[in-house]
């Protein structure tokens, strides 16, 4: 009968794919393609995010390139006839949105909408219409590049949860995203602190007044560092349920807690507030967290719960402060322009220009409701049919590349369908999993980072900087994956006890 149940469950469950502990201990050493995976994975992070957290244009081509090579790395996997067996091939099926996308927008840069054509010496853009019901592209050669790098760091996040065997192996990866994190955030304190008047203490000028670190877009920095909290967070968590340190002091889970702080107080810094109250939101999550966790344990073990409790209260208090020491000049300013801006609101009735931009985006979208105008289709499409904004000075045209709202763009360039497969793309893999399979925290707080910028993305485009959408799909593998090798070796635990 137990070893029925066993076999029930496993046929529920996408990560239970037959291994044993032999299996396990015969593979507790990292093998070549994991290095190479680790190592090409690795390298495009710091590459992006030191390189002006991947918004330079100029450097898109070379990202593709790199993160093409992922590509190789997964056809070298796939070749693997016992990995096969094993069943350690089963997250390509998670890829199908990815390829049904991919045709999409090929399918859409065959259908032109615009011509550009040459008027007096001067490039415009001529809208043509393109084939009715099928899907069109407003500027396919800039499409197919977009779609390109998308699926260079797309398929550079997923190898890890197709190649890598071992949690240890994701822990340390995370480690090292919250590594490089942690040495941006001194850097850019640095900067900030210097009164540098552009990226690298100035030695690259920026229009962005807000940039932060290498970000050139401060609310870019603050998705990214949301990213990073919950995986310290995460970390922090996994450290502190281990009992092989000393004490909870001598545990890399209190360095942890020391990183949190300064990577924490760089979001206000940035002057980011938006992102500063996202935070705030994590933030509390995790105390009410943890101090039901210490209330259970002292409960447990029949003593009162005031003292950890007070304690926490205190750290917390003292860490706010310390933000408020660093950040106080950034706090300060941006308190006062919030509330200009929100006086303003008040007094014209309205959330003011942000309000007309969802609106002439939502028309835009409508107007191409099922397929949309195509990838990179926003800029060029929005500024001559559906835009209205007008700056209150001069009455001329006030330009937007992005709708400062991911979810609304989306719906634009990608309409319905397009917009529904790249949901597929996260909702799949998560498909067969149940809640109690995310019971560890580490996957846990991976995911609430990606949950809390999906949900920051419905008004602000964290998705329009390279390095947050390559930290976002990590951090989304990162947790898939752990959950699924945890499950294994809870299987392969079973089985060894079964008669």
């Amino acid at each position: 009968m137990r070893a029925r149940a066993i076999s029930l469950l496993r046929g529920h469950l996408p990560a239970s794919d037959g291994i044993s502990s032999r299996d396990n201990r015969a593979n507790r050493a990292l093998r070549p393609l994991e290095w190479v995976t680790l190592a090409h994975t690795g390298i495009l992070v710091l590459w992006t995010t030191w390189g002006f957290g991947g918004a330079a244009e100029s450097m898109w081509p070379y990202f593709t390139w790199w993160g093409a090579f992922g590509a190789l790395i997964t056809l070298t996997a796939v070749q693997d006839k016992e990995a096969w067996h094993a069943g350690w091939m089963r997250p390509l099926v998670w890829g199908w949105p990815i390829l049904a996308f991919n045709l999409l927008t090929l399918a859409a840069a065959l259908n032109p909408s615009f011509k550009e054509m040459n008027l007096g010496g001067e490039a415009v853009l001529a809208h043509t219409g393109g084939r009715a019901w099928w899907p069109t592209s407003a500027r396919p050669q800039l499409a197919i590049p977009s779609l390109l790098l998308f699926d260079a760091l797309w398929i550079t996040c997923f190898n890890l949860a197709l190649i890598l065997r071992h949690r240890r192996a994701v822990r340390g990866f995370v480690i090292f995203l919250v590594l490089n994190g942690f040495a941006l955030s001194v850097f850019g304190t640095a900067q900030k602190l210097a009164h540098a008047s552009g990226i690298y203490f100035g030695a690259m000028p920026t229009r962005q007044p807000y940039f932060f670190a290498s970000f050139v877009y401060h609310n870019h920095w603050g998705a990214f560092m949301l990213l990073t909290i919950a995986a310290a967070i995460g970390l922090v968590w996994h450290h502190a349920r281990r009992h092989s340190a000393r004490n909870f002091f001598h545990s890399p889970a209190f360095g942890g807690l020391v990183a949190i702080f300064f990577l924490a107080a760089t979001v206000p810094l940035s002057g980011s507030r938006s992102c500063t109250l996202a935070l705030l939101v994590l933030a509390a999550g995790a105390m009410m967290h943890a101090i039901a966790a210490v209330v259970r344990v002292r409960r447990y073990r029949h003593e009162s719960a005031a003292p950890p409790i007070v304690a926490a209260v205190v750290a917390l208090l003292l860490a706010a402060g310390g933000v408020w020491f660093v950040a106080r000049e950034s706090i300060t300013l941006r308190t006062t322009l919030t509330r200009q801006q929100v006086g303003t609101m008040v007094e014209r009735g309205s959330i003011g220009a942000r309000s007309v931009l969802y609106r002439d985006t939502w028309r835009m979208a409508r107007d191409k409701l099922w397929f949309g105008w195509g990838t990179e289709s926003y800029a060029h499409v929005f500024s001559r049919f559906y835009n209205t904004l007008t700056s209150p000075v001069d009455r001329l045209p006030v330009y937007y590349r992005d709708a400062h709202s991911d979810w609304l763009q989306s719906f634009a360039e990608h309409g319905l369908i397009g917009s529904a497969l790249l949901a597929l793309a996260a909702i799949v893999p998560l498909g067969g999993f149940r809640p109690r399979h995310f019971a560890h925290p580490f996957p846990q707080y991976l995911l609430a980072g990606c949950v809390l910028v999906l949900l920051y993305a419905w008004i602000e485009f964290p998705f329009g900087n390279v390095s947050v959408i390559l930290t976002w799909w990590l951090c989304f593998f990162c947790a898939v994956h752990y959950a699924r090798l945890q499950h294994r070796e809870e299987l392969a635990r079973r089985e060894e006890t079964v008669p």
